[in-house]
């Protein structure tokens, strides 16, 4: 029953000879542009969708940094203790 309904609305968008299954496009353009409106404006407590990317960005580049550090240290130890090898 639904899928017939469903077979029936499809149906009646315009363009199927011209443009075939491509007529749907504009809905799509236009779904895709609300998604990102509201990712941009809309906030939930706080924050809204980017400033949750921009902080974990921020995160994972600080972690890199750490493990950069931790690693350089780490090389430079290994080299003292091998000068300090018999």
């Amino acid at each position: 029953m639904f899928r017939a309904q469903l077979r029936r609305a499809l149906q009646r968008v315009p363009g199927k000879q011209r443009f075939g299954i491509y007529r749907f496009l504009p809905f799509f353009f236009v779904l895709g542009g609300t998604m990102e409106w509201i990712m941009i404006k809309v906030r939930v407590g706080q924050e809204t969708f980017y400033d949750v990317y921009r902080r974990k960005a921020s995160e994972r580049q600080y972690q890199r940094r750490l493990e950069d550090i931790s690693e350089t240290n780490l090389h430079k130890l290994i080299k003292i203790s091998m000068k300090s090898w018999p």
